[in-house]
Parts: C-alpha cells; sequence; structure tokens
C-alpha cells in the first residue's frame, strides 16, 4: 500500500506556519474575591478599578458564573448585588470585572415576551436573539429635545378620558389602597392601545408569578400581547433585581421611543420598587431616613420618571408615557412614598376604597384626580361633549353628601341628585372592556341631552350599549371625524341627541313588552 506524503506535508507546513505567526496578546484581567455574603449583597475585595453600576460575574467552585451590580463604592470593599438566585456563595470565590455598565438586550425581539430585568425569558420559549443592548440607568433626554405633550393617549376608559385625560409623554400616577383596581386601569389602557400605534412595556414588580401569568393571559385574550413586553422581577427574586426591573423596563422601551414609536410604560408598583431599595440600602448600613428609607429616595424615582417624555421632531417624534402605581395605606394619601411620587407625576388617578365598596368601578375619585397636562392634548371633541361635567360632577358629590342630613329636599336638588346619579352610572365600566373615542362621545352627548334621565338606574347599563350600538349604526362617518381630530358641529350633536333618545324609548318599549 503506497502513501501519498504530499497532502500531509502541507498540511502540517501550514500548521507550523500557522504556529510560528501566532502572537500571544498579554491582557491584563482584574479579579477579586468574595469576603462576604448576606441576604444578596456580597463584599468584595481587589477590584479597585471596578465602577458604579458596572456589572461583574462570581463564579462558584463549579465553575458557573453569578451576575451581579456594583452598588457601592469603598476604599478597599465594595459591595454589589445579586442579580440572580445563587446561595451558599463562599469567601474566596472569584469575582470577575466585564468593564461594562449593567445592560439589557432591546429590540422587536422582545415583543410578545416576558422577560426578567437581564433579559431572560421567563415564558418558556427561545432565548431573545438581539444584538444590541442598552445601559439598564441612562440619563433623561435634554430639555432641548422635548416637544410639549399634544397626542391624547386613550385609555379607554370614559371617567379618565374625559375628566383626567392623559396625554402622550405625560406621567400620571395611579394611587390607592390595595385591591382597589390599580393594575386593571393599567391593563386596560394597555388593552386600549390596540391599532392605536403604541407599543406598551408592562414592569410588575414584586408581584407573585402566578399573578403575573393571570395579566399575561389577560393580555392575550384581548390581542395586546403582540405589541407588548412583559418584564417581571417577582418577589422571589433579590432585592438587587427587584431594584434595575423599572429601569430595565424604561431602557426598552427608551429604545422604540428613539425610533420614533410612542410607547406606554406601566411600573406596577414602586411602592414595593421602594421597598426593595431600602432593603438594599438596609443591608448596605446607609443611614436611614423618614420610615428607613434612604435619603435618596426621591432622587430615586424622579430620574426614573423624568425619562418619561415626548421627543422633538428632529428626535423622531417618539414618546413614552409614564404610568405608575403606588400603594396607599388606609387611605393615606400623605405618606412619605405617594407624595414624593405625586411631587414627581404631572398628576395622579386617586382610586378610593369607598368608591370599591360600594360598586362604583372604576372607583375613581374625580375630585382628589387630576391630570395637569393630558387636557392640552385632549381631542377637541371630547371638550366640547364634556363641558362643565367635573364642575357639575364635582357638585353633585357635595350636594349628596349634605343631602344624607336632611330628607326635605326641593325639586331642583332632587333633580339635581337624580341627574348626577345617572352620570355615575355612566361612568361605571366593566373591566377589561375599554371603549373606543366615539362610543364615550356619544354617551356624552346623549347625557348632555338628558336622554338618561327617564331611564331608571337598573337599566343604565343596558340603555348605555343600545344607544351607542343605535348611533353607530346611524352614524359611521363619526367615528372617523372625532378620531382625526374633527370638531363636532351642533348639528352632529342634534343628530347624535335624536338618535340616542329614539334608541332610549324603543328600547322602553321592548322592555315593557
Amino acid at each position: 500500500m503506497t502513501i501519498n506524503r504530499e497532502p500531509i506535508q502541507a498540511a502540517f507546513d501550514g500548521l507550523k506556519e500557522h504556529v510560528l505567526a501566532y502572537q500571544p496578546q498579554a491582557a491584563a484581567v482584574e479579579i477579586g474575591e468574595v469576603c462576604s455574603a448576606a441576604s444578596g449583597i456580597v463584599m468584595v475585595q481587589g477590584l479597585y478599578g471596578a465602577g458604579y453600576q458596572e456589572l461583574v460575574h462570581i463564579h462558584d467552585e463549579a465553575g458557573n458564573s453569578h451576575p451581579a451590580m456594583v452598588v457601592d463604592l469603598g476604599p478597599d470593599i465594595l459591595s454589589v448585588a445579586l442579580l440572580d438566585d445563587a446561595t451558599g456563595i463562599g469567601a474566596g470565590w472569584e469575582v470577575r470585572r466585564t468593564g461594562r455598565i449593567l445592560g439589557v438586550p432591546v429590540g422587536k425581539a422582545l415583543l410578545g415576551r416576558v422577560v426578567n430585568p437581564l433579559g431572560l425569558v421567563l415564558d418558556g420559549g427561545q432565548s431573545i436573539e438581539s444584538s444590541e443592548s442598552m445601559p439598564v440607568e441612562r440619563p433623561s433626554a435634554p430639555i432641548m429635545d422635548r416637544a410639549a405633550v399634544d397626542t391624547p393617549l386613550q385609555t379607554g376608559i370614559l371617567a379618565i378620558d374625559t375628566l383626567i385625560p392623559i396625554g402622550r409623554g405625560q406621567r400620571e400616577l395611579i394611587i390607592g389602597d390595595r385591591q382597589t383596581g390599580k393594575s386593571a386601569l393599567a391593563i386596560d389602557t394597555i388593552l386600549n392601545q390596540a391599532n392605536k400605534n403604541c407599543l406598551a412595556v408592562y414592569c410588575a414588580i414584586g408581584i407573585p408569578l402566578s399573578t403575573v401569568m393571570g395579566v399575561v393571559e389577560d393580555l392575550r385574550a384581548g390581542g395586546a400581547l403582540d405589541y407588548t413586553v412583559i418584564v417581571v422581577a417577582s418577589g422571589n427574586d433579590t432585592p438587587g433585581l427587584n431594584y434595575i426591573a423599572p429601569f430595565s423596563a424604561t431602557t426598552i422601551g427608551e429604545y422604540f421611543m428613539e425610533q420614533g414609536r410612542d410607547v406606554l410604560v406601566v411600573y406596577d408598583d414602586l411602592t414595593r420598587h421602594a421597598r426593595s431599595y431600602r432593603e438594599l440600602a438596609l443591608l448596605l448600613r446607609r443611614p436611614p431616613a423618614r420610615e428607613a428609607f434612604p435619603g435618596d429616595i426621591f432622587y430615586l424615582h424622579s430620574r426614573l420618571l423624568e425619562r418619561a417624555t415626548h421627543l422633538c421632531k428632529e428626535r423622531g417624534n417618539g414618546s413614552l408615557t409614564a404610568l405608575p402605581i403606588a400603594e396607599t395605606e388606609a387611605q393615606n394619601i400623605s405618606a412619605y412614598i405617594p407624595t414624593n411620587l405625586i411631587s414627581i407625576t404631572d398628576g395622579q388617578i386617586y382610586l378610593s376604597s369607598k368608591l370599591f365598596v360600594s360598586g362604583q368601578l372604576p372607583a375613581i375619585d374625580v375630585m382628589r384626580s387630576v391630570s395637569r397636562v393630558g387636557g392640552l392634548a385632549q381631542l377637541p371633541a371630547f371638550r366640547a361633549a364634556s363641558g362643565e361635567l367635573r364642575l357639575s360632577y364635582a357638585q353633585f358629590e357635595e350636594l349628596e353628601a349634605f343631602s344624607r342630613l336632611d330628607t326635605s329636599l326641593d325639586t331642583a336638588t332632587r333633580e339635581t341628585l337624580e341627574r348626577g346619579k345617572r352620570v355615575r352610572a355612566i361612568l361605571s365600566q366593566p373591566q377589561l372592556a375599554p371603549m373606543q373615542v366615539h362610543e364615550q362621545i356619544i354617551l356624552l352627548i346623549a347625557l348632555n341631552a338628558g336622554v338618561f334621565d327617564s331611564v331608571p338606574l337598573g337599566s343604565i347599563k343596558e340603555m348605555k350599549m343600545r344607544v351607542v350600538n343605535s348611533v353607530s349604526a346611524l352614524m359611521p362617518q363619526f367615528r372617523v371625524s372625532v378620531e382625526t381630530g374633527n370638531p363636532i358641529s351642533e348639528n352632529d350633536k342634534k343628530e347624535i341627541a335624536d338618535a340616542a333618545k329614539k334608541a332610549v324609548t324603543e328600547g322602553a318599549g321592548h322592555a315593557e313588552t
């Protein structure tokens, strides 16, 4: 048997040439070691060049790597916050720098996915494949790059769009006691963004995964998951992961905003976020202030919410609207974290536990709620249809409170009370059923025309749907006119009022039959 040596010799010569041409590159690697660890905080020595919020990796004895973020710089020892569920961290474990600030993957691949604040998937699907990442904490847009809030963000909730309007680029706080419908309000707002060219990011902070999965199913059933990113840091995660969750969600939203898109970010909720930061601060032995929160808690939330804005045309004309949620205890709106957030945001939607118990849903307290910006972006049709509804409703609530003290009321007062009760019934709305703009305006015009004055309170819900469906069928062009920003003419008002009266009359006739 004859062996051809030439191919073997050629391969050997090529390998020899490659080996001789190799020039090893020396690189300095800064390696530290763990001094101690407790409750998600690890003390590290030896990383003298590390920077604040830099990503480091802790290597265990099995060779596994655990991500952590630098949260405190000391002269000899620095503190890092764990970003995963690593347990049993021992002294002497190796810690390596990455040389980069903690970041999160961004891009269209995140739409429809459930991820943690590091971009790792939680929905059981494939890993996120994104070639781009951005720092979790970024400076907010400069004042000169911002534009005025001029476009409404329709929530689909009649009481909000009419009385407490929100504009794209605004920061509107949702506040109230536990179990009063705060998250439901935010979910309805996300559902209403379908076909409105607005993306959404829902950030769950310290919420059980079972609750989050219920939110995911609601969004999927409403067809909203395709344009929504869900960022989750559950109650079982480390304080460090809960701390970076809203910043990661904002970064994901900012990516789309800088592409010229409109984005809605919901933070559910910042009260839990403040508690996570308080836990971190106490573990780091920082001096506590009011209610044991660290002194920079106000700065923490202000630098987060300041990133919500409407960019000017030169920057793409995108917007990021923030809907932070805060929880109160025993309706104490003057507590530390709620008052901080109220002073940072552009208004608040207050949900009353008393209204919730009485069956008024959504339980929005109109008198305690305000929008300092959104009214400037409200559609002309809304301004014409709502008129002085807020003032008259406030007068009704005051009159209702006094009427409980005296049963001898004159005719005018009784009529005012009956009209106010019908306004309240019209503003009631079931969950997961956002209303379109033209439907809301039809109800407002019919309400102002006194169409519902003769309708029994128990039949208001049925008559609302009958009026909306009847008028929408008779005036199909009205929807397009309203959504394009055209004002309502007096002829339109008369035509809608007449059609609504006819629908109510026919509905009453069918009921009697």
